[in-house]
């Protein structure tokens, strides 16, 4: 699952981060909100796992890592 999260990152950002796990997306300029709704859409797609938007914590999605984290927790 997790090569997955991260090419579903990179296809929704543009953006390799596999070197850098702990990269803080947001203050990077490589996730904004836009394309967390396209992230969360594509992880509903590919992997079928929903993420309920009122639960969506920003801080649960600043990196790979929390990402993969947060994703794995609902999986």
């Amino acid at each position: 699952m997790n090569e997955t999260l991260l090419a579903i990152l990179e296809e929704v950002t543009g953006a390799d981060v596999r070197d850098d796990l702990d990269l803080d997306l947001y203050e990077e300029g490589i996730l904004d909100s836009f394309g967390t709704v396209q992230l969360l859409v594509e992880i509903d797609g590919q992997l079928g796992i929903q993420v309920p938007v009122s639960d969506f914590e920003r801080e649960d999605w600043r990196t790979p890592n929390k990402i993969i984290a947060t994703v794995g927790s609902l999986a």
